[in-house]
């Protein structure tokens, strides 16, 4: 390996490098790394340069062998990240600085873990790693910053050692215990907070409403049009433009067959509302929600009860509905530390912002302890453990 000559490029779109050799890397076994979902979000425009999401991929060859990958993004917004920093653009901004354009490595829209270096199995991991980090950091004469999001922890240690700044965040995730089923993830709550799950799953089934499990390919094209017509109504009505169009999902259909995972949820024939999932090798995502209304009950039933029937059935580790939402806990999510690392040009911004970090780190891990406080499992029933500070 180390008599090989490494060459870096940088691609404005997904198409430019072969699906085969992207999809040959490793991945972790999360499915919005594959290249078939980062070029469906490029091909129907929910990423483009006019949305404010302009790819700039980099890739490492050795020859004509792709040894590594980064998902890279230049930004004039950080809208659909969910790794907050607009206070960070705004002091910027007071100081007559530009934030934007800035650099992210994540997928877009997707508050979910995994690697974001993609680099060959067999190959010089630590080597590719560098080279990638580097394609990245040149890009920075025209960019204020680099962020990775939503890193794997190892990565996050990693990145620190190179100089970027760690940061941590709180999710609500849920993991499978070995359960039997529902009724026995149940058996370790406390009466009342069992109590309360159950009355929430009898208000569905007295109202009539049922439940279809659907892989994407099993949608024909109108019923994806409905199913996308709730997630865009629902965007809607809190006042938000969906940024995922109808094109996405059907070109998802014929390229991930497997994926996404459908729920429909239907009071006789009408259609009420649709959750889509996707589905990892051992973990389940929860990602769009869309409803014709309000109705009680039913989005805990479809984002949440129904995700997790589906893990103890299927047999999958755990299952991240998303982020924020504290009202997952009383349903037997648990707070979970997420990773980001940052670096900015600007030295005096750099060291500023890491001294930030330094104090949020503190007030999430005492928001992870106190949330972590009150799931709603028996004290008899299992220890509970606060997750490491640090990667």
């Amino acid at each position: 390996m180390d008599a090989l000559t490494l060459a870096t490029s940088w691609h404005p779109s997904i198409d430019e490098l072969a699906a085969a050799e992207w999809n040959a890397l490793d991945q972790g076994n999360v499915p919005f790394l594959r290249h078939e979902f980062l070029a469906a979000l490029e091909h129907s425009g929910a990423v483009s340069a006019a949305r404010g999401w302009r790819p700039v991929h980099v890739a490492v060859r050795a020859g004509e062998a792709l040894l590594g990958a980064l998902p890279l993004y230049s930004k004039s917004h950080s809208w659909g990240e969910f790794v907050f920093d607009f206070s960070w653009a705004q002091a910027f901004d007071r100081y007559g600085l530009r934030y934007y354009p800035k650099l992210v490595a994540a997928t877009p829209f997707t508050p979910a873990t995994g690697p974001r270096f993609l680099v060959r199995p067999g190959a010089d991991r630590e080597r590719i790693e560098r080279a990638l980090l580097d394609g990245a950091r040149a890009l920075l004469a025209e960019h204020s910053s680099l962020h990775v999001q939503f890193s794997t922890p190892a990565e996050a240690a990693w990145l620190e050692r190179a100089g970027l700044w760690p940061r941590i965040d709180c999710q609500f995730q849920w993991a499978n215990r070995g359960y039997r089923d529902f009724d026995d993830f149940l058996a370790g709550f406390t009466a009342e907070k069992r109590k309360k799950v159950r009355r929430e799953r009898r208000r569905i089934c007295e109202a009539g409403i049922r439940f279809e499990w659907r892989s994407g390919a099993e949608l024909a094209p109108a019923l994806w049009a409905e199913v996308q017509a709730l997630h865009a109504e629902t965007f809607h009505r809190h006042g938000h433009e969906p940024y995922l169009e109808l094109g996405f999902f059907t070109e998802l259909s014929r390229t991930l067959p497997g994926q996404p995972l459908v729920l429909l949820a239907r009071a006789g024939a009408r259609l009420l509302a649709a959750a889509i999932f996707f589905r990892g090798r051992d973990v389940l995502y929860g990602r769009y929600w869309g409803a014709a209304g309000d109705f009680h009950s039913l989005h805990f039933e479809a984002c949440y009860y129904q995700g997790i029937d589906y893990c103890i059935r299927e047999g999958l580790a755990s299952f991240e509905p998303g982020t924020q939402g504290e009202h997952k806990i009383a349903r037997g999510f648990e707070p979970t530390l997420t990773h980001s690392a940052h670096l900015i040009r600007d030295g005096r911004f750099h060291a500023a912002i890491g001294r930030f970090l330094a104090e949020e780190r503190q007030a999430v891990l005492a928001y992870a302890a106190e949330t972590g406080a009150h799931v709603p499992f028996r004290a008899d029933g299992r220890v509970l453990t606060l997750p490491p500070e640090s990667p």
